[in-house]
């Protein structure tokens, strides 16, 4: 039996938390307090089959500052579920806000009642009510929790799941350790909304400056020149970032020093999730190789890797095994490098890893634009934007002349929007853009960490372990563009919001269906399904990787095969939340065929 050390500050610091010596902090739960030695040896850890959860505010303070969260059980984030894969679970939830309030279980197989989004599935829960989800567990691996009501989830109501399979599992280790990432802001964010839908850039402070231009480290002036006739910033990667937000790993800042603990020469599993709501991480371990086991829950071919970008609502499970007795800095940095968070990996709580210089902030490309591998480094002397252009790329393309037919250059300007390559989008003052040659770039390193010197994730290296039971060939496809006007912030599906009044997109009960995501926009979007796993075929040629959310690059494309095997209605969305908020919104209903007819 191996021996886990305590050290005297580690009692210290649990009696000062008893005492209430962090009166103005939520009490952390035990498996996210520093020093931890492993989530299945830490107390505070919810099971069985009657598990009680209750939403209400709690101080929480940061870098000396206090504000107001929304939490479960008093603690940021919440108390990790434990089930097991065949149980039956009761949890009863109850809301002590004086707003409505709910929980959605991410990636959870169940009955669309106990789904937990409000207006969808059930009418959420009233203030002083308690709701009953019931549902049997059918599944195994790493998910978590949020609330659906009113931007709460960027407050704090948020938690790990973690489902041990019925048999034996197939991926070996001695420790396992919850990681969950966030963003904090203490602006509410409804007020970020507000800005955002004031001035498209209010929060970017990573524009580009004189001074970089003459240095090197950003565009020409003639690139420039370009982006400004279109209207558009290269800089705009994350339109809320680490101007207001401070990035945590289980509610703590890097100053708190998180720390996990382990024995050199263990295989340590690391559950790591992504609960953020407006942040995709870049996650390395510098000095130590990661060994992916396990997408959004789902088994995969162990792969090696030196980092991996998560996409919000993502979760991976990564095998470290670390042999020299010496501290580790998991790093969590923002994709646009506006901010990161350092925790820490160690045999003992006095250790403490570096905190990484944030590196060279990342430009948008041509190619973030839809517009393939077009070379447009050289504008013409007279600011005419496609002067410099290199055309062969776009000549070899199968539609390269129709997909330049919409593009007005008139003063400098080059406005993509020509509506033939989506004929079925809506255009309106919410459509500034749409892709002319949208590319599958699921090879491709994803956005921040196209530079760097060492291995990247890439979803073309996502290989399920098992091949999936369902080989039907698709009976039909379905085409939805992701939509913006980023200037005014309006986010949409096929250039409809969905206050709009949207019709629900219909499936038959058990059809096979692909779906293909295509992104007119120059951001990330993840796109979250619930109720159901989805195949990415785009880009593997193997076993395709099952996923809930799926991480649609700027100018990108994506395919997935659904088999609609789960009755009722189902959301799906943007899983950034100001997206899904501003109309990134749909409902997916499922119905028996005569019920459709």
């Amino acid at each position: 039996m191996i021996a886990y050390p305590v050290s005297r500050r580690t009692l210290l610091r649990g009696a000062a938390l008893t005492s209430g010596g962090l009166a103005l902090t939520p009490l952390f739960p035990a498996w996210a307090r520093s020093g931890t030695p492993g989530l299945g040896r830490t107390p505070e850890v919810l099971s069985g089959e009657e598990i009680a959860l209750s939403i209400g505010h709690t101080p929480f303070s940061i870098g000396g500052k206090t504000g107001h969260a929304v939490t479960v059980n008093g603690t940021l984030p919440g108390p990790v579920i434990r089930l097991k894969e065949g149980q039956k679970v009761r949890l009863a939830v109850t809301n002590t806000l004086k707003e409505d309030s709910s929980i959605h279980w991410h990636g959870i197989l169940l009955p669309f009642q106990m789904d937990g989004v409000p207006g969808v599935s059930f009418p959420g829960i009233k203030p002083g009510e308690t709701y009953n989800y019931a549902f049997e567990v059918k599944q195994s691996g790493t998910y978590w929790y949020h609330s659906h009501s009113g931007g709460q989830e960027a407050m704090g109501l948020y938690g790990a799941i973690v489902i041990d399979p019925a048999g034996p599992d197939p991926v070996a280790y001695d420790r396992e350790h919850v990681v969950v990432l966030s963003d904090w802001s203490f602006m509410h964010p409804m007020e970020q909304m507000r800005k955002l839908k004031a001035m498209g850039g209010y929060f970017n402070h990573n524009q580009q400056t004189l001074s970089g231009l003459l240095k090197g480290q950003d565009q020409t002036a003639a690139d420039r020149r370009m982006w400004a006739g279109m209207r558009m910033d290269p800089t705009d990667i994350a339109d809320v970032n680490g101007s207001t937000y401070s990035y945590l790993i289980n509610g703590h800042a890097s100053a708190d020093n998180w720390t996990a603990l382990f024995v050199p020469g263990e295989r340590v599993r690391l559950r790591i999730i992504n609960a953020s709501a407006m942040t995709n991480f870049n996650v390395r371990l510098p000095g130590l190789p990661m060994i992916v086991v396990a997408a959004d829950g789902q088994n995969i071919e162990p792969v090696e890797t030196d980092e991996f970008q998560i996409a919000i609502a993502e979760t991976y499970d990564v095998i470290v095994q670390p042999n020299d007795d010496r501290a580790y800095g998991l790093i969590a940095e923002s994709i646009d490098r506006s901010g990161l968070c350092r925790a820490t990996l160690a045999p003992r709580m006095d250790m403490v890893a570096a905190i990484p210089a944030l590196r060279e902030r990342p430009l948008l490309t041509v190619k973030d634009m839809g517009m393939g591998e077009m070379d447009m480094g050289a504008a013409d002397k007279s600011g005419g934007a496609m002067a410099g252009m290199d055309h062969s790329a776009a000549a070899s393309a199968p539609s390269a002349k129709d997909s330049m037919a919409g593009m007005d250059m008139t003063g400098g300007a080059m406005k993509m929007r020509d509506p033939s390559v989506a004929p079925q989008v809506k255009m309106g003052p919410g459509v500034a853009t749409l892709a002319p040659m949208p590319m599958d770039r699921t090879g491709e390193r994803p956005t921040g960490l196209e530079k760097v010197d060492h291995r990247v994730l890439t979803y073309r290296d996502l290989k399920s372990l098992r091949p999936n039971a369902d080989t039907r060939t698709p009976s039909r496809e379905i085409d939805l563009h992701l939509t913006a006007n980023m200037e005014r912030y309006m986010w949409s599906f096929d250039g409809v919001k969905f206050s709009e009044g949207t019709e629900p997109i219909a499936f038959r009960h058990s059809e096979r269906v692909r779906v293909n995501l295509i992104n007119d926009t120059m951001m990330p979007h993840p796109i979250h399904l619930h109720g159901h796993f989805f195949e990415v075929v785009t880009g593997n040629p193997g076993r395709h990787p099952v996923k809930h959310t799926v991480n649609v690059l700027p100018g990108g494309k994506v395919s997935f095969d659904l088999t609609a095997d789960a009755l009722g209605d189902w959301a799906f969305h943007c899983h950034m939340l100001l997206h899904m908020m501003a109309g990134m919104f749909r409902v997916v209903t499922v119905r028996h065929e005569e019920a459709a007819a």
